[in-house]
């Protein structure tokens, strides 16, 4: 498993890589260092999201889940919505206009889990924040 640091609104977050995510796992570790705008999901629930429209991974489903736990973050390749990340901060069913979604487990929060409602609210009640995803 490989680590990444996830900086995102003030916090600073360690999450490790997921095994039953290869392809995703690889094809992200290439875009890094990783910089975007984290903002709070439209109709999933407690989560952010990097809303990345046409971007294409290169990958398709593989441990895909539409109820990721506090930490989880997911891959959306896209098709029904557009492409995103999505990290779950509380209770979360995966979800945009068109209905249930499922994304790819491909990391997951192991350090700074606590502090992860904090970035969640502030999200939520102060817009947009940048987010760094790095090599830990």
């Amino acid at each position: 498993m490989t680590r990444i640091r996830i900086t995102a609104g003030g916090h600073t977050f360690v999450a490790e890589t997921h095994p039953d995510a290869p392809q995703t796992v690889a094809a992200f570790l290439k875009l890094l260092p990783y910089r975007q705008k984290l903002i709070h999901v439209r109709w999933s629930g407690e989560a952010c999201w990097v809303p990345l429209g046409e971007f294409k991974l290169g990958v398709g489903f593989e441990n895909h889940t539409s109820h990721p736990s506090v930490g989880d973050v997911l891959f959306y390749p896209g098709g029904y919505s557009e492409t995103e990340l999505l990290l779950a901060y509380g209770a979360c069913s995966f979800a945009s206009k068109m209905g249930p979604l499922a994304g790819n487990h491909f990391l997951t929060v192991v350090e700074g889990r606590a502090q992860l409602r904090a970035l969640g609210t502030k999200v939520l009640w102060q817009g947009a924040q940048d987010v760094l995803f790095e090599a830990a």
